[in-house]
């Protein structure tokens, strides 16, 4: 049975194309997917994220049990409020999800996990949490917004009481802080988001949420669906688990070794395969690549370099550039000159270094 978000009469009655996203109905678009894009990049937009999952960890040992469990390094988290990227990984190295960890106290962290792997994600995570004591709660009592884009930040500080717009204004990015709206609504406030640009992801009681999401539209934050959301983050660089990477593939063959720590003393789930692979190199590689030609680069098309075949993994229309983009898995090595096959024809593409999108712009030599 589908799921809806506590927002759902809201979008509908905003005229929202509604659509099957992972066993939830969700807004594809209010009316054009390329205005929505636009309007984020160039001032603010909101996309319901309330279909994310919410996953607090408390106990005395929730710090060596995030040790063992993620890739990257929890001990890099001092600050209270403090956020880390980071993903997930079976014992083959395998990516299970990727997900943000904030560090709240030394016995309580809060994890955001993605809303298609929710119950495998929640089975490993309790699984994993048991020699350590530690609890693991569902907080599905809360709702997400993502208020992003240049003018995001201060629509959502205007709505805050004044001890919340201070304590949120101050926050750098990928941290977060509980904060007070106006109203006296509680209120979890993330300098974090999907899209490459500024803005926050803001937790709040599901009994708020349309409230919170009026506020923001009085406020001239427009909304946005899955489709632009999907645009923005492929010209910003962000993986898609499920289409980027998955169980069979690590953070190395997905472009993701910046959220690796090989820090001595951590014995993190699948650390050994990503020792052997950084040790031999990887046999396949995550590459950017830009359509000069008109035409759209999409998931399954087969990508012909110099060292074999590959494939698109996302691929789009990208809205600020004009022209078509995409991540490809291809062979480890130089590719040479690369084409995809589009309906049988070898089209020629340019291998690009992503994010292709940076501050609205697009980076050099795009």
């Amino acid at each position: 049975m589908t799921q809806k978000t506590i927002l759902n009469d809201a979008h509908r009655a905003l005229g929202a194309k509604m659509v099957d996203f992972g066993g939830w109905d969700m807004p594809l678009h209010y009316g054009s997917q390329v205005e929505e894009h636009h309007l984020v990049r160039r001032d603010a937009g909101m996309f319901d994220v309330s279909h994310m999952t919410v996953v607090d960890l408390k106990g005395a040992r929730v710090r060596d049990f995030l040790r063992q469990l993620v890739a990257n390094s929890v001990d890099k988290l001092k600050v209270s409020g403090k956020a880390l990227y980071t993903a997930m990984l079976n014992a083959d190295g395998g990516v299970i999800d990727d997900l943000i960890v904030y560090y709240l106290g030394e016995d309580f962290f809060r994890l955001v996990v993605n809303a298609a792997t929710r119950d495998k994600d929640l089975a490993w995570i309790t699984a994993q949490a048991k020699p350590f004591d530690v609890s693991v709660t569902e907080r599905s009592e809360f709702a997400m917004i993502a208020a992003q884009g240049p003018t995001a930040r201060e629509r959502v500080l205007g709505l805050l009481d004044a001890a919340g717009a201070e304590a949120a204004g101050k926050l750098g990015k990928f941290a977060a802080a509980e904060v007070k709206a106006k109203d006296g609504t509680p209120l979890f406030v993330a300098r974090t988001g999907y899209t490459g640009e500024d803005g926050f992801e803001i937790v709040v009681p599901e009994g708020n949420a349309v409230a919170l999401w009026n506020a923001l539209l009085a406020a001239g934050v427009k909304p946005a669906g899955l489709g632009a959301r999907d645009t923005l983050r492929l010209e910003a660089g962000m993986n898609l688990y499920g289409q980027d990477m998955d169980e069979t593939i690590t953070p190395y063959e997905a472009g993701l070794a910046w959220t690796v720590a090989l820090d001595e003393g951590r014995a993190f789930t699948g650390r050994d395969v990503l020792e052997a692979q950084k040790a031999k190199g990887v046999p396949r590689q995550m590459i950017g690549l830009v359509m000069d030609e008109k035409g759209v680069l999409r998931h399954g098309q087969k990508v012909l370099t110099a060292n074999g075949e590959g494939e698109i993994l996302s691929g789009t229309f990208s809205p600020t550039l004009g022209k078509a983009i995409a991540f490809a898995r291809v062979p480890a090595g130089a590719p040479g000159d690369v084409r995809v096959d589009i309906r049988g024809k070898e089209v020629p593409v340019r291998v690009v270094k992503f994010p292709f999108v940076r501050d609205g712009k697009a980076q050099e030599g795009i």
